[in-house]
């Protein structure tokens, strides 16, 4: 694996692990994994094994200690296996995230370590039909009752929904304060009003399913994360972790597409000569190729500063907006320079292309990511 800026020997060690793992055990099902939308959860517990679900965790509450850069790197490994496994690891991270970042001790001591050995899945509800990309416009509603609360609503998107155990669910507790009317709480999926909808028929990431969440459930007080009112400033934390998740997605999708094109343009023969002597590819590889180094940048100084300790929202959001539209860029390009077999199910091109174009849009859409980073430049 190529040494990076940034990146420790220690780093390279866990995700060369994964790569391998990936390569065995993902890459040839992909194909299958997509063309019949099998769960990828089916892969938590050697994920698990490998210490992938608790990777973004503490050692204390199980995780195993991993960087900031290792966990792009093994996500990027996974992604150029299979995209569907990356989104699903993607959003049980969003899940203990939440805990990690907004709950107490006891809360990350009940829920997070079994999260990490893969016992128990998580899935993170925050998203409904007219609360998208501004979560202020979220209609759930948590309402005390007894030693708790009841919450009320419909969340959409949902994913890891039917497989996990647990749900964390964002809702208003104060309707008229707005973003800091809005709680979060660790919802059991198995509980009495919990109704998980059949999935969503997407066009990529089929391994991925995702699901309408309705809820008219009892929550105990003890599953609230944090103070009432404090889940927006949550979510927007954990949200800035996830940008990075999804920009090594994007970069193994693309890492991929680009390997695919460069293998089929050496053996391509047209006019007695490989593809890879015309000019005009030659160019169009060496965009594809300059634009994922440069995501590369983006997604590991983003990551640094994570590790650091340092604010990072805009270095994600800069990661997310330009690694996103740069994978949407390779895999088109690759796929227009396989030609017509590059359309064909028989070649994993058309796949990519699908499973990419979830990325401009979910964890807060390349819009809204330019509406951050503008934020943060004229604030």
């Amino acid at each position: 694996m190529l040494k990076r800026l940034g990146v420790e020997d220690n780093d390279i060690e866990i995700a060369d692990a994964i790569a391998r793992f990936a390569q065995s055990e993902l890459a040839p099902q992909a194909a299958i994994v997509d063309r019949e939308e099998i769960s990828t959860t089916r892969y938590v517990p050697q994920l698990a094994e490998l210490g992938v679900m608790g990777m973004n965790l503490p050692e204390r509450w199980g995780g195993i200690g991993a960087s900031p850069a290792a966990i792009i790197l093994s996500l990027v490994e996974i992604a150029r296996a299979c995209a569907a496994t990356s989104s699903m690891i993607g959003a049980h991270y969003l899940a203990t995230d939440s805990i990690l970042i907004g709950g107490d001790d006891a809360q990350r001591d009940r829920f997070l370590p079994e999260a990490a050995a893969g016992v128990k899945l998580g899935a993170f509800a925050l998203t409904e039909s007219r609360a998208g990309s501004n979560p202020a416009d979220m209609s759930t509603r948590a309402t005390p009752e007894g030693d708790g609360y009841r919450i009320r609503g419909v969340k959409h998107f949902i994913s890891n929904a039917h497989a996990a155990d647990f749900i964390v669910v964002y809702a208003k507790t104060d309707p008229e304060a707005g973003a800091r009317g809005i709680s979060a709480f660790v919802v059991d999926r198995h509980a009495a009003g919990v109704e998980v909808a059949p999935p969503e028929k997407l066009m990529g990431i089929h391994g991925a399913p995702a699901h309408e969440v309705a809820l008219d459930c009892f929550v105990p007080a003890a599953n609230r994360l944090g103070p009432e009112g404090s889940g927006f400033r949550t979510a927007m934390k954990v949200l800035d972790n996830s940008r990075l998740d999804v920009a090594a997605t994007s970069l193994g999708i693309a890492e991929a597409a680009l390997a695919h094109a460069v293998d089929w343009a050496r053996q391509r023969h047209v006019a007695g000569e490989p593809l890879a002597r015309k000019q005009g590819l030659q160019w169009r590889f060496a965009d594809m190729k300059t634009r994922l180094e440069a995501a590369w940048l983006l997604t590991l100084q983003a990551a640094a500063r994570r590790a650091a300790g340092e604010p990072f929202t805009d270095a994600a959001s800069m990661a997310k907006l330009y690694a996103t539209e740069m994978a949407g860029f390779v895999t088109d390009a690759a796929l227009q320079i396989h030609g017509g077999y590059g359309f064909t199910r028989e070649m994993p091109l058309e796949r990519l292309v699908r499973d990419a174009r979830i990325l401009r849009i979910y964890e807060g859409s390349s819009e809204i990511q330019r509406t951050v980073i503008a934020r943060s430049l004229l604030a």
